[in-house]
């Protein structure tokens, strides 16, 4: 029987230690590693083959929505499941449009990551039931709706290049966090600045501050 191959990132020692033993409890699962570094990642991936990426949202360095718009490009067909103990509507939806695959609380039984896991394996997104109700959550159906119009303006590397322009990156150092031209970077800019229909980067950081993507 094949073994997918998953690596999980938190940085809680005990978490990393309890979920491997229930993942490699699954029989199709196999914990090929654990990292306590949210900056190691990339360098883990482009060493080993991993097929399902486990992730918390809240971490140091990297939180679990810049951890997947940093490798999502390079690694377009790694399933990222977002499991976490945040399960707010806002964040939700962030982490759906940095490319996640699937989004499960720390509340799961092993039943339903075991279905988390299949159902993203096979090209299909996950939602466990503490996420679906709060997306269904009627205080929250009109605002979030108008978001989500606002934010399919703009790509998934341009959010990305948006994000670090509010950071204050310049665009050598964009390029450098991306592994794309600073000519590229440029190109991104240009096209924000035309979609979002304003004048500068400080039209770019009130966006990025208006949908809290920093």
């Amino acid at each position: 029987m094949k073994k997918y191959k998953v690596l999980i990132v938190d940085d809680h020692k005990i978490l990393l230690d309890s979920l491997s033993l229930l993942i490699n409890s699954i029989e199709d699962m196999e914990v090929t590693g654990t990292l306590g570094d949210s900056r190691n990642v990339a360098d883990f991936l482009a060493d080993h083959d991993v097929d399902i990426l486990v992730t918390d949202m809240n971490m140091p360095y990297f939180n679990g929505i810049d951890l997947t718009l940093k490798i999502r490009t390079r690694y377009p067909d790694l399933k990222i499941l977002m499991l976490t103990v945040n399960d707010t509507a806002e964040t939700i939806r962030e982490a759906f449009q940095a490319g996640i695959s699937g989004y499960i609380t720390k509340k799961a039984s092993k039943e339903e990551l075991t279905k988390a896991f299949h159902t993203i394996l096979r090209g299909e997104k996950f939602f466990s039931g503490d996420v679906m109700k709060e997306l269904l959550n009627p205080s929250m159906m009109v605002s979030e709706e108008v978001d989500l119009q606002d934010l399919k303006a703009l790509s998934a590397r341009e959010l990305e290049v948006v994000k670090l322009i509010a950071q204050e990156y310049s665009s050598l150092e964009i390029a450098e966090q991306l592994f794309i031209s600073p000519g590229t970077v440029e190109n991104h800019r240009h096209n924000i600045l035309q979609k979002l229909g304003v004048k500068n980067s400080i039209g770019i950081i009130k966006y990025a501050l208006k949908y809290k993507l920093i």
